[in-house]
Formats: C-alpha cells, sequence, structure tokens
C-alpha cells in the first residue's frame, strides 16, 4: 500500500512553520507496513489543491491531507473537496454535539454560526473523531484510493491519527510487515563503521536493508526488514543485531530511535543512584536541556549553571582568576577547574565542563574558533580533551554537546567497572 501526505498551507511554503505534520504521519503508517511514496505542500488554493488530488490518485492508494479546515475563511479544503468528489456538504449531528460541548466547556461563550459550520462535512465522508478540536478528520473512498483529510494542529491530528485512522486502515486493509530496529553508536564516523562491517552487511538476507544515519559524532544504523511473515523478519533482525555485538560493541551504546545516549545515561546514573551537575559556557545549556526534557531527571540531575562571561567562571563558578589570566578562559585547565567546581559546588557524583570558541569571533580568548574544551568530573578526578570542532557555530556546539555525553558515558562505565 502506497500513501501520498499532502500539507496545506501558505505558512508552510513561506518558513514560518516547520511542516511536523508528515513526519509524525510517516512513521505511524511505516509501523504498519503503509509505504509513504511521496510528501507534497501545496498553498491555501483551490486549484492547486485540486491540482494535487488528482495527481495523488493516480499515483497511490491513500492520500492523506492536513491543513485548511478551520472555521476561517482561508480555510476552503471541505469545499474543494466536495468539489472533487462531485458532493455537497450535510450537517453531522455528532460533529455539531460535540463543538457545542467544547464550546459550553472551554470557551464559555455563545457558539457563532461560523463555528457552526465546522460540523458540515461532505455527504461521501465518514467522520474522523477530533476528541481535541472542532474540526473533524474525514475518510473518503473514490475508486481504488482513500483519501483522509484532518485539522492541521499537530495535536488533533496526533489523535486522530492515533486513535482513528491507524485502527481503520489496519482492520480495511491487508498490508506487509514492516520492523525497523536502530543501533546508535557513538565516537566513530560513518565511512570508518561501513569498513568495519562491511563483511557482515554483504550477508544480511535480501529482506533486511541498512541506512546510515549520522550526525554530528553520532551514528545510527538502522535495520529495515519487509515481508509477509512477521516470525521470519523478527529473527531476521535479531540475528543481524547479535552479528554487530563483535564488531562494533565498543561503540554501541543504545537500540531504537528514543533509546538515545542521553536516555542511556540516565538510566544508568538512575540505577546506580548516581548524581550529576553541569557547568557549559560554549554549548549555553544544550546539554542541560538534553537531560532535563526526560521526565525523572530531578532523580539524578542537580543542577547546572552557564557561566557564559568569563568574570563569571570566576565570580560565581569559583574558578582562580589566576588560572584564567595564566592559561586563558578557553583551556584545559579552566575546563577542569569549571568540573571540579562544578561537582564541588552541587556536590553530585559527576560534572561536565565546558569551554571554547564557537565563533564566528575568538571572544575573550585567542584560541582557534571551534576550539572545545571539555571536562568531566568524575568519583575519581576530572578527565579533559581538547578538540577542533569546526568552523560553523553550530555545528561545534552540537559536536561538543555530543562529545559531552560520550565522554561521560564512558566515564560512567569506567567507574562501574564496566
Amino acid at each position: 500500500m502506497k500513501a501520498e501526505i499532502i500539507t496545506i498551507g501558505d505558512e508552510i511554503l513561506i518558513g514560518q512553520i516547520i511542516d511536523t505534520n508528515s513526519a509524525f504521519i510517516s512513521k505511524e503508517l511505516n509501523k504498519i507496513g503503509v509505504d509513504i511514496y511521496q510528501i507534497t505542500s501545496i498553498s491555501d488554493e483551490k486549484q492547486h489543491i485540486l491540482n494535487a488530488l488528482a495527481e495523488a490518485e493516480k499515483r497511490v492508494d491513500l492520500v492523506i491531507i492536513t491543513g485548511g479546515l478551520g472555521p476561517t475563511n482561508d480555510d476552503i479544503t471541505k469545499h474543494t473537496l466536495c468539489e472533487y468528489f462531485n458532493d455537497h456538504l450535510v450537517q453531522n449531528i455528532q460533529v455539531l454535539n460535540h463543538v457545542e460541548a467544547l464550546f459550553d466547556k472551554y470557551i464559555k461563550s455563545p457558539i457563532s454560526e461560523v463555528n457552526r459550520q465546522q460540523a458540515l462535512i461532505p455527504s461521501k465522508a465518514t467522520v474522523l473523531h477530533n476528541e481535541f478540536g472542532t474540526a473533524p478528520g474525514m475518510w473518503i473512498q473514490q475508486n481504488n484510493t482513500v483519501f483522509v483529510s484532518m485539522p492541521g494542529v499537530p495535536f488533533e491530528m496526533k489523535s486522530i491519527v492515533s486513535n482513528h485512522l491507524i485502527p481503520k486502515l489496519q482492520q480495511e486493509f491487508e498490508r506487509p510487515f514492516i520492523l525497523h530496529k536502530t543501533i546508535l553508536t557513538y565516537g566513530v564516523g560513518e565511512s570508518r563503521i561501513a569498513e568495519i562491517i562491511e563483511d557482515w552487511e554483504n550477508k544480511l538476507p535480501a529482506f533486511i536493508k541498512l541506512a546510515y544515519l549520522p550526525n554530528l559524532g553520532r551514528v545510527r544504523l538502522r535495520l529495515s526488514a519487509r515481508g509477509t511473515d512477521k516470525v521470519l523478519l523478527e529473527k531476521g533482525i535479531a540475528t543481524a543485531v547479535e552479528g554487530l555485538s563483535p564488531l562494533i560493541g565498543d561503540i554501541i551504546v543504545g537500540y531504537d530511535h528514543d533509546e538515545n545516549i542521553e536516555k542511556v545515561i540516565a538510566n544508568i546514573l538512575t540505577a546506580n543512584n548516581l548524581s550529576l551537575a553541569i557547568a557549559e559556557s560554549c554549548t549555553g545549556g544544550k546539554i542541560t536541556q538534553a537531560f532535563t526534557r526526560m521526565e525523572g531527571a530531578s532523580v539524578y540531575f542537580k543542577g547546572s549553571m552557564i557561566p557564559y562571561a568569563t568574570e563569571i567562571k570566576s565570580q560565581i563558578l569559583g574558578v582562580d582568576q589566576k588560572i584564567i589570566a595564566d592559561e586563558s578562559v578557553v583551556s584545559d585547565a579552566v575546563a577542569s577547574a569549571m568540573a571540579a567546581q562544578t561537582k564541588k559546588l552541587f556536590n553530585s557524583d559527576f560534572s561536565i565542563a565546558t569551554t571554547g570558541n564557537a565563533g564566528p569571533t575568538k571572544g575573550d580568548s585567542d584560541a582557534e574558533i571551534g576550539t572545545v574544551f571539555i571536562a568531566i568530573g568524575t568519583p575519581n578526578g576530572i578527565r579533559c580533551e581538547k578538540f577542533i570542532m569546526s568552523n560553523h557555530r553550530q555545528r561545534t556546539i552540537g559536536k561538543a554537546t555530543n562529545k559531552a555525553f560520550e565522554m561521560l558515558l564512558e566515564e560512567i562505565e569506567k567507574h562501574l567497572g564496566k
């Protein structure tokens, strides 16, 4: 089964918002064996929508449309669908009751006629309930193609997809199984990994494909298996993953998309009753954010600071001013002192400290742009390393963040005797 996703909205085309809807829909459809053939973004213009629907119908079995379903005059999707399917709008009493209930509970103001019109849907459509909004999802089948239209508001769309669209597709259509297994590696580049595992890759069965997904010091290896025998696919994936351990087991830090290195670290710290504190200069809070966005961070995470200005490193964090004067603020000595002071101030088992020149100017140090020192405070001392990351600010920050995770994990495992 092939699908095309069409996102409607000028705000996407002018870069005002990022199309996250397509990524979510693609991922959910892929889980149930639906291939994404194409993703298209189009303007809020009737003829453009009509052309896109006609072209998609020639290509795929399933067309997913998001956007253009609000109560305002520029939301024209329903009317355009009626024209495409030679249909007309009718009032759906279930949708109307839902809209009125939402207004009564949350809006506390009289419902307007324009909001009542949200209950008008094409007569050929099957409603997909929108628990969180007034615009329903709609399922229309024409010839051998299913068209599904949903609101563009992400949390409304996600609810419809998860609770109604996916179950209905599973009920209505037979699909192949598509299984994925992602192996997260750290510290070795894509090309070197490819050399190490070349023989292993060449021996993969035909139904398993390998993709390399590199990103600033980390490489995800995604195995994808496709077929009608789920047990065969699962065994094939398991055997393939098992074969990787003797080859690159030392750089594998986790599995699957959500098991990133921050999560691995968080799990180990929590399980072993260990704590962490952070002082970030050049990374500006990016490392801290990676930990605090995860649930349960308060169990192991003591706190952090961003001593960005040179004087704050001494006045607040307590780094000796003489060290800064003698060695430069971007130096092994300062990074090590930052890690030691952070560990002391927060009374943590481990600490991370970063200082560097991310660019585009050098700031308070003459160190080359892209120079970063990362220090890890441990129960047994301080480890500090120097890196020349890149000449691009955001890339340097990203690479430094990822390298800090890698170094911290190594030190934690060393402490635990792994």
